[in-house]
């Protein structure tokens, strides 16, 4: 049965401390890219209705800095589900937490291949519901990124 991209949605917020940061006080680049592999786990996980497992991570930008003290705000969802892949869209963003104002700093595409969790070959997903103009669009701009990156690989 199809999903809606909500049953996938996932939220995590992280307080930036001493040692995730370098000499400048920012962020490494490292741990937020560990932060986005772990969200977009969990929203792939929720798709699948079991193990998914990373596959590739397209796109990762990183748009403005993370500092000591900053708390961040992670957001992930499936954008779109193909056979056995799907991929998850990662907004990063820093809030304060003293007005609830957020600006974006970084964002990823990833790509997640289901998989049985006893022989570990990829299995069939169900199909993505999507239910907004926004969600269609997400899809729609998933499944460009995706004929892009498979014309790339078989260059």
């Amino acid at each position: 049965m199809a999903k809606p991209p909500s049953a996938s949605r996932t939220e995590t917020t992280h307080f930036v401390l001493p040692p995730a940061t370098n000499a400048l006080g920012t962020i490494f680049g490292g741990t937020i890219m560990q932060w986005i592999d772990e969200i977009a786990a969990v929203a792939a996980s929720r798709h699948a209705g079991g193990i998914a497992v990373t596959a590739a991570v397209d796109a990762l930008q990183f748009m403005a800095p993370i500092g000591l003290g900053d708390l961040v705000v992670l957001r992930a969802s499936v954008n779109a589900v193909f056979r056995t892949s799907m991929e998850v869209g990662v907004l990063v963003e820093v809030e304060d937490p003293r007005t609830g104002a957020r600006r974006r700093t970084t964002k990823a595409y990833l790509t997640f291949v289901a998989v049985d969790a006893v022989e570990r070959k990829p299995r069939v997903l169900e199909p993505l519901a999507p239910a907004t103009d926004d969600e269609r669009r997400r899809e729609a701009d998933a499944k460009a990124r995706r004929t892009a990156r498979l014309a790339a690989r078989s260059r």
